[in-house]
């Protein structure tokens, strides 16, 4: 009823160079907002739209989940429609900026014990080694992989830019007896044992969940935990917080300085000045 617009929406974003995973994501949401609306494209207004909001609001959807509707929203309002999208009438819905789940050296190691899959173990071992997102992990191919010069090069990350970062002497070697023992697989690093494609994301983060608990770690482990823990390990290890958002691919140096919040302030030479004596 609705494939017109979202046709017209996915020219688009395609015009736009948008991900292929965002136009998706737009499409869903659009059909959901066009289903409880009930209208025709051609008579929205921008009452209908603050109207939906209202509603996700009200019903308590989370801020992630308000934010995909809202972005699809003005997207195709502004884009497509060529409607006026006030943003001073139409905000986002501010995020609880909650501080990032970093697991401790020990625990890390732990995990990796604990992890019996070899093709799992080397995958948590490449997400903590230059912390990769675990898409970027689950996508990297066999020529990505650099023993020479002990890198890792990932391409087109969610912010479109190639990137090198840091491939450990311990992941190289886990890696090295994962492909000798797991078939050696020259495209895709890690595929599917079922279909030979990409892994899925959640069939990581199940194994992860589980390995967590066979370590008896209590506190809440998703594999971005790794790239967190990367991340506050350099920065407490005394490596320039420039450096590190680069290893990270951020561009917003705001993205980066959250780890100046969780890392360990005494490992940083900080004290309290509780803790100075004053000169007599």
């Amino acid at each position: 009823m609705y494939e017109d617009i979202l046709q017209l929406v996915t020219i688009a974003a395609q015009k736009k160079n948008l991900k292929d995973s965002t136009i998706h994501t737009y499409r869903q949401s659009l059909k959901h907002f066009f289903k409880l609306t009930g209208k025709s494209w051609k008579e929205l207004t921008i009452a209908d739209a603050d109207d939906f909001l209202t509603a996700k609001r009200l019903a308590g959807a989370m801020p992630e989940t308000y934010n995909h509707y809202y972005a699809a929203l003005r997207f195709m309002y502004k884009r497509v429609l060529k409607l006026n999208w006030s943003e001073e009438d139409l905000p986002r819905m501010k995020r609880d900026r909650s501080l990032p789940t970093v697991l401790s050296k020990e625990e890390v190691n732990a995990i990796l014990d604990a992890t019996p899959n070899l093709k799992y173990k080397a995958i948590f071992a490449v997400m903590y080694s230059g912390g990769l997102r675990v898409s970027e992990t689950t996508h990297l191919h066999y020529e990505d992989i650099s023993r020479r010069n002990h890198s890792i090069h990932i391409h087109n990350t969610k912010n479109r830019m190639d990137r090198y970062t840091i491939l450990a002497d311990r992941t190289l070697d886990i890696l090295t007896e994962y492909w000798f023992k797991c078939g050696k697989p020259r495209n895709i690093l890690f595929p599917s044992q079922a279909t030979g494609e990409y892994l899925d994301i959640s069939a990581v983060n199940q194994v992860l969940r589980r390995s967590a608990l066979r370590a008896g770690i209590t506190k809440r482990v998703t594999s971005h935990a790794f790239r967190h823990s990367f991340a506050s390990h350099l920065l407490e290890a005394g490596c320039d917080i420039k450096y590190i958002q680069a290893l990270l691919g951020h561009l917003d140096p705001k993205s980066t300085e959250v780890y100046l919040h969780v890392s360990n302030k005494t490992l940083l030479g900080i004290k309290s000045p509780f803790d100075v004596q004053e000169d007599s």
